[in-house]
């Protein structure tokens, strides 16, 4: 199983969102301490919809606390501040792919440790970042594409019809 790590996140509405898609994708959710709101917050449950019950979330006081609780884990380090592409590294169907809060990114203390694993979605030069829940979108679905969506129905269904 894939694990979304969040690294302080500040919008409750984009950790709704991620929470939602974790869910969808069959993923964990890691959040790190300190959060910018609280975890019953409206506005987190409302972009989660009634998802949140379902996700498999996780909370640290903070990344030390992380990476005591999952010894070796290898975690995928997403900044615009990477060498390589997301597409470039090979997912582990078990891997951490972390994200950091959205005014400020990882901080660089910790990219700087972890130098090789940190990957970049491409973008415009002028542009500064995507979206906290689109990135992890984007990235978590490459992961899955990866590991031929274990689990995940590759079908739709539609209401009232037969394809």
């Amino acid at each position: 199983m894939l694990n979304i790590v969040l690294h302080e996140p500040e919008m409750p509405a984009n950790t709704g969102n991620i929470g939602r898609t974790c869910v969808a994708a069959g993923a964990r959710l890691h959040l790190i301490e300190p959060l910018g709101f609280m975890i019953n917050e409206k506005q987190l449950k409302r972009a989660g919809l009634d998802y949140w019950d379902k996700l498999d979330v996780t909370t640290y006081v903070d990344y030390s606390d992380f990476l005591n609780k999952n010894p070796g884990a290898k975690i995928y380090m997403a900044t615009t501040k990477a060498r390589q592409k997301y597409t470039d590294v090979n997912y582990e169907d078990d891997c951490y792919i972390m994200f950091g809060k959205e005014s400020a990114g990882i901080p660089e203390e910790i990219l700087l440790e972890n130098r090789e694993n940190c990957i970049r979605i491409p973008m415009f030069p002028e542009i500064r970042s995507l979206n906290l829940a689109n990135s992890v979108a984007i990235v978590l679905y490459e992961a899955l594409r990866q590991n031929n969506f274990p689990l995940l129905e590759t079908e739709g269904q539609l209401h009232h019809y037969e394809w």
